[in-house]
């Protein structure tokens, strides 16, 4: 066994290395498809012999799905906010401050702020033993888990001469790039979207699936050491000294000893940081000497020994030339403002968002008024107010459209919705199309194409409805400009192909306003097939875990038009699966029918999910909150107190995870 055991350990440590070489030094030694292979060569021992488990080798950077509730872990030192400055006045000011307090040589070390989720991470013999959020400085959660997958955070150090134990700070974030990516992909679902890679970094470290957060690429950058027996005095060289340990240290970091060189350096990286790969807001300045840091002290909220220098949003002033409206799939019309072209953060912005009818009523937007436009961290230009002083006395006030702009059918809006809606599903032109190109997507039918394959096929007639894909031929397709013939086949394939697509996925295809991928996986087990579906009532639908009164409206809705139920009967003629499949119907049982079960804590066995899925598959309800209604509680490990007090006061059994296993025995 000692052999094995060498062979894991020598695959551990070359995948280490080739991990550091790509997400650190952006220099890799071996191809993907190599890399891939030794891990998953790596992986299979690892199964074949679990006495070997580690929980910082690299076959865990994929995440594990068992759910785990976020702990509270308090900071061994209190994680302090920066005083926050946005002239150079108030740089000079700091300066001199430090220079009075010291009265002796000192040096600044200037770093890029990163627009990020602030994260101690704790090292113990060089390994990761824990990562915690900032929180309240005083306390944050445990997000050991979703740290483990980001690649360039080292799981195990390099080298030999680190502390027996410190911590290191920094940022977690979501680069632009997939920030980008991860806004497409939710446009086309009509999820609401992030405003700023921030807030999408921020929602996917708090993922309660590590296996999300590593789908989302994570990247880090660290920038302060803490503990007893660090390397050197100065912060400087503690962090080349981190960067030799396998951390991510920006190369951005520079030592200054003088304000002209502390402006130099603000003044380029203003410009600079917008070709940066990550999102900026400033930069921090830092006493280098580590002594000199407790000389100075702190304030009662910040230390005195470091500042944030804020960057400027970028704003502009332009005139709104009009306001236009796009309709989506479901039918949500979303207002668009038009700008004489003005040029900000490096690009030439024509439109900006105005989200719906209160934020234009907010703003008292009028044509021809001169608005501010602003691109902070956000990725889409935003109105933020407007100069009232140079409207003309005959500009017109932006009122609401009242009809589609697309089909002139009146727009309706749902109690309590901010959105206005097109109710003609099947006869407005971008909710035809914008279904169809739902349909194709890889989350739901997987068929090859996108929106310029749904305008090309809807403009040459051939498609009015999803069904009609199915009736395709690639002669016809060949047929069009720009379709070769092994275009067209293609298609056609991916066609024929998506019949054997599991009901589940066909639920979430069908576009039903609400229904998204999760949702369709519960509507799906609850009930069987599409006929089951169609004919489950109000009372029925809201039973189904997480089946809200909105959802099943518009499930109903749905199904009451003649056109959808029309366009099922096609679908299921070319063999479309509104079945689930046998494998999972033998599945199924009564065995909990009728009965109300709460999940709380953490497990051992199986993920939360896994147990939510089983509850759904024997018959029982899942619910988020305790009850009189409620028969169980399952219960894990750190089960909340208010939950267990309640519980007690209404009387709810408590089962474990055994108690809970033996009953679907």
């Amino acid at each position: 066994m000692n052999h094995i055991k060498q062979q894991i350990d020598a695959l551990r440590e070359e995948l280490n290395k080739h991990n550091y070489d790509y997400y650190v030094l952006s220099a890799p030694t071996i191809s993907d498809f190599e890399f891939d292979k030794k891990l998953k060569e790596l992986a299979d021992l690892e199964t074949r012999y679990p006495e070997f488990f580690d929980p910082n080798s690299p076959t865990q950077r994929v995440g594990s799905d068992i759910n785990k509730s976020f702990r509270q872990v308090q900071h061994k030192y209190p994680m302090l906010s920066l005083a926050n400055t946005y002239t150079e006045e108030e740089v000079t000011d700091f300066y001199n401050r430090v220079k009075k307090g010291l009265n002796d040589d000192f040096e600044i070390v200037c770093e890029l702020k990163y627009d990020g989720t602030s994260i101690s991470l704790t090292y113990v013999n060089g390994e990761l033993t824990q990562a915690v959020t900032r929180g309240d400085g005083v306390q944050g959660d445990d997000v050991t888990a979703n740290v483990r997958t980001i690649r360039s955070i080292p799981l195990r150090l390099r080298g030999s001469d680190y502390p027996a134990e410190f911590e290191i700070r920094g940022e977690i974030l979501m680069p632009w790039s997939v920030f980008e990516s991860l806004n497409k992909e939710r446009e086309e679902q009509e999820e609401m979207l992030f405003a700023n890679p921030r807030n999408a970094g921020s929602g996917t470290l708090k993922q309660q699936d590590p296996k999300i957060v590593a789908s989302r690429k994570l990247d880090s950058y660290l920038y302060y050491l803490l503990g007893e027996d660090l390397p050197t005095d100065g912060h400087y060289e503690n962090l080349m000294k981190a960067k030799e340990w396998g951390f991510k240290i920006s190369d951005a970091t520079k030592k200054c000893k003088t304000l002209d060189e502390i402006f130099a350096y603000i003044h380029y990286w203003d410009t600079e940081r917008k070709n940066l790969p990550v999102a900026t807001d400033g930069i921090v300045l830092k006493v280098n000497s580590l002594t000199q840091q407790r000389n100075l002290g702190y304030t009662s909220k910040f230390p005195r020994w470091a500042i944030a220098f804020k960057f400027q949003a970028e704003k502009a002033v332009t005139t709104l030339e009009s306001v236009s409206y796009q309709v989506g799939r479901t039918g949500a019309v979303t207002p668009v403002a038009n700008l004489k072209p003005v040029k900000l953060s490096g690009t030439t912005v024509k439109r900006a968002s105005l989200y719906n009818e209160d934020y234009i009523n907010q703003l008292d937007l009028h044509i021809n008024d001169q608005v501010y436009v602003e691109k902070g961290g956000e990725i889409i230009p935003k109105i933020t107010g407007v100069d009232t002083t140079k409207r003309g006395m005959f500009d017109a006030k932006v009122d609401f459209i009242k009809t589609c702009p697309e089909c002139g059918t009146p727009l309706v809006k749902d109690d309590g919705e901010a959105i206005y809606y097109c109710p003609n599903e099947t006869g407005c032109p971008p909710q035809i199309k914008g279904r169809i190109e739902h349909f194709l997507t890889r989350k739901a039918m997987n068929i090859a194409g996108g929106s310029e394959t749904v305008e090309h096929l809807y403009n040459a007639g051939y498609i009015r409805n999803i069904a009609d894909l199915y009736t395709l031929n690639w002669q016809d397709v060949s047929r069009l400009e720009r379709w070769a013939e092994k275009s067209a086949k293609n298609l056609i394939d991916s066609i024929h192909a998506s019949v054997s697509v599991p009901y589940e996925r066909v639920l979430f295809a069908l576009g039903i306003r609400y229904v998204g991928e999760t949702v369709a996986k519960k509507l799906a087990l609850a009930f069987p097939s599409i006929d089951l579906l169609q004919n489950a009532s109000l009372e029925e639908l809201v039973q189904v875990d997480e089946i809200g009164d909105r959802i099943a409206r518009s499930i109903i809705k749905y199904f009451g038009n003649t056109a959808n139920l029309d366009v099922i009967e096609k679908l299921r003629s070319f063999g479309i699966q509104f079945e689930l499949s046998e494998s999972i119907v033998a599945q199924r049982t009564e065995k909990l029918k009728g009965l109300s079960i709460v999940i709380s804590g953490t497990f051992e066995r199986h993920s939360r999910d896994e147990y939510k899925s089983m509850i759904e598959q024997n018959g029982g309800k899942n619910s988020g909150s305790i009850s009189s209604k409620t028969n169980y509680i399952l219960a894990g490990d750190n089960m909340g107190p208010a939950k267990l007090e309640k519980a007690k006061s209404l009387g709810v059994p408590i089962i474990d995870e055994d108690g809970f296993l033996k009953m679907l025995e």
